[in-house]
């Protein structure tokens, strides 16, 4: 029996899904969301409820020609140093980057449903459930493993984050905190829990928590030395509106418009000196090392390291820093003002970005101030795009200044920057290595929502729902492990068919996925030495890493294809490593060849002649090598001999001679 529905989304568009009434919801609403064109999103019925993707179309009450609305939630996303984890339409996660640092979720993805937000310390991920608990992972001294105060993350409402630990809070006003507790970071805050009621708000720095109560008081935990202590000015922190944190401080802003600090002097932990000053204050901008008032009149005050981070030259420019507006500042600490004319007014460390002398007179009509850790890139009222700092963190945008034209937004890495355009286009500079050269996947970033930073690589959100990544491989920029748990999108560990076939036109067709293979930064080639077919154990395939060639001895390497993955569609198989891995499907084989294969005989002559009878089309697709999926068609019977001897046999099927599907009906699958 099936059933007819209409499905539309929030753009008025609308199609009619027919399905079966055995199959799942989550199969309705991935075919509505493909004849869309729309990323993940959750079903809405008439009566407003959410359908459960995992229930059976019987079992959920749809009825013949219901309506439905596939709702598309807003794509959260967030980057700790080496990985990203981002909250899909429909509440799950995908995350990629290094595994040890978050960028693998596969061991709690099956917990990751209905996932509200999202946080991350450096090296681990934690996500509030729609149920008020949280999930996480990534390394476990990072707060990575939360299994200590599981029982406790319960209604949590908000997460926050310091270097190496987490703090939530709970929907009774009470804390929970866990993470590194050998290293004094704020995982551990037994000592402040009698305190720690009517929690409104929490502020972090690298190794401490601040939180503010209803009462308007603070309690601090944490690494003395970084303000975990702040019994010195535990009399002063009254009626607390925001703290804003350096690296290694706090500076409370209170409702009088003074502030108060504390944490490392040197650091910003001391405003002593200009404690007069601190008046009618109405916010505070702070680097690694130091702060910088903004006061009611359009004044600035600052204070910190004088030397290493912010060379603070304030008082030889004191008549410049009025009218200011708005104040941004780089990790090393260089700040830049706006002024209420749409000038700009630079101190601190010149070559982090504190001197702007040689483009102050393109500083008109600034409307916003991006930093990276040492440079600025300031957007105008035009469009166009001006920086200053050091041209290795992206303060020499002048290789790609003709591009720079009605950019909407800025985001930057440590070291480079990324601005989309009006059109949904992307143009990059700043270090190569960390994301400032995006030519690899140029011609994919396009209809780009939003983008988002780790630390050394950037990822774009598409108006699709997919995911662009560039920058270092390492870092988060090579996404295509997560591109293959979103091919999954029942996240049932198996891949089937229309799921694959789906991706591939999501991708515009086999040869948009060809060409971006072509040119991808990663690419590495490899020889097949050897391809045989082992009985009970799938296929073998020896190569050589030719790569290695360049740099040393060549590196032989072995990918066995287990034979479930042959009989089953296709299988994810995260644990295996090589070239050429994780997913295979193998279509188009005979009964009397399916028990071929079968067969217990070992003998090597019955393995080559099953090798040359088979007539099958395996499709290999390659993950944690490129940034893309890479998609090999082979027509064994016609091009196996070639693969033995062929290093380059890539280019066949590309030239057509190897079967490839790379004619117009196979590209619109």
């Amino acid at each position: 029996m099936s059933i007819t529905v209409e499905v539309g989304s929030l753009s008025g568009k609308t199609t009619k899904v027919d399905m079966g009434t055995d199959e799942q919801v989550e199969t309705l609403k991935n075919h509505a969301e493909t004849a869309l064109g729309v990323g993940k999103g959750r079903l809405v019925d008439r009566f407003g409820r959410f359908l459960d993707a995992r229930e059976a179309i019987k079992d959920s009450n749809l009825q013949n020609g219901d309506t439905l609305m596939l709702q598309i939630g807003t794509v959260q996303a967030c980057g700790a140093e080496s990985a990203f984890a981002v909250v899909l339409g429909d509440g799950s996660v995908a995350s990629w980057g290094r595994a040890t640092c978050g960028g693998n979720s596969i061991a709690v993805q099956d917990q990751l449903e209905n996932v509200q937000k999202i946080q991350c310390t450096r090296a681990a991920f934690a996500a509030v459930l729609e149920n008020g608990s949280v999930v996480t992972w990534g390394t476990a001294q990072h707060g990575g493993d939360s299994s200590t105060v599981r029982d406790e993350l319960k209604d949590v409402k908000q997460i926050h984050a310091s270097r190496r630990a987490f703090a939530a809070i709970r929907g009774d006003g009470t804390v929970v905190t866990w993470g590194d507790t050998d290293l004094e970071c704020g995982a551990d805050s037994s000592a402040a829990q009698g305190q720690l009621i009517n929690v409104q708000q929490i502020q972090a720095n690298d190794r401490a928590f601040a939180a503010i109560l209803a009462d308007g008081t603070v309690v601090t935990w944490g690494a003395f030395s970084y303000g975990g202590n702040s019994s010195a000015v535990q009399d002063q922190l009254k009626d607390v509106r925001q703290i804003q944190a350096s690296l290694h401080a706090f500076a409370a802003l209170l409702g009088d418009g003074s502030v108060v600090t504390w944490g490392c002097a040197a650091l910003g932990g001391d405003s002593s000196a200009v404690q007069h000053q601190l008046k009618n204050v109405q916010h505070i901008q702070a680097s690694d090392g130091a702060f910088a008032a903004l006061l009611a009149d359009g004044s600035v005050v600052t204070w910190g390291d004088h030397d290493d981070y912010c060379d603070n030259n304030i008082i030889t420019v004191p008549h410049q820093l009025n009218n200011v507006q708005q104040i941004q500042a780089t990790s090393r600490g260089a700040f830049a003002g706006i002024l209420g004319d749409g000038s700009v007014v630079t101190w601190g460390g010149p070559r982090y970005g504190g001197d702007s002398g040689t483009v102050q007179h393109q500083l008109q009509n600034v409307q916003l101030i991006q930093a990276s850790e040492s440079a600025f890139a300031a957007i105008l009222g035009d469009g166009s795009v001006v920086t200053w700092g050091d041209a290795a963190y992206g303060g020499d945008s002048r290789a790609v200044q003709d591009r720079l034209k009605n950019v909407q937004q800025i985001q930057a890495t440590h070291s480079a920057f990324a601005a989309i355009l009006a059109d949904g286009s992307v143009v990059s500079w700043g270090s190569p290595l960390h994301g400032g050269d995006s030519s690899a996947v140029q011609d994919q970033l396009k209809d780009v929502q939003q983008i988002q930073a780790s630390s050394c690589a950037f990822a774009a959100f598409l108006g699709n729902g997919s995911v662009v990544t560039w920058g270092d491989a390492a870092c988060g920029g090579d996404s295509s492990a997560a591109e293959a748990g979103m091919m999954d999108v029942n996240d049932d560990g198996f891949i089937t068919l229309e799921e694959f076939q789906r991706f591939v036109g999501d991708a515009g067709g086999l040869g948009e996925l060809f060409e971006h293979r072509k040119k991808s930064e990663h690419l590495r080639e490899g020889q097949v030495l050897e391809l045989r077919v082992m009985p009970n154990n799938g296929v073998l395939i020896d190569f050589v890493d030719d790569e290695s060639e360049k740099t040393g001895p060549k590196v032989l390497s072995r990918q066995v294809v287990p034979q479930s993955w042959i009989f089953s569609d296709t299988r994810i198989n995260p644990e295996e490593k090589g070239l050429v891995s994780a997913v295979v499907v193998v279509l188009k084989l005979v009964p009397c060849q399916r028990a071929a294969l079968a067969h217990e005989e070992e003998e090597e002559e019955e393995e080559e002649e099953l090798l040359s009878n088979t007539q099958a089309l395996f499709v290999f697709v390659q993950i944690g090598v490129d940034s893309a999926i890479q998609v090999v068609h082979i027509h064994i019977d016609r091009v196996g001999r070639f693969m033995e001897t062929d290093e380059y046999y890539r280019s066949q099927f590309e030239t057509g001679t190897s079967s490839g599907a790379l004619d117009s009906i196979s590209e619109k699958i």
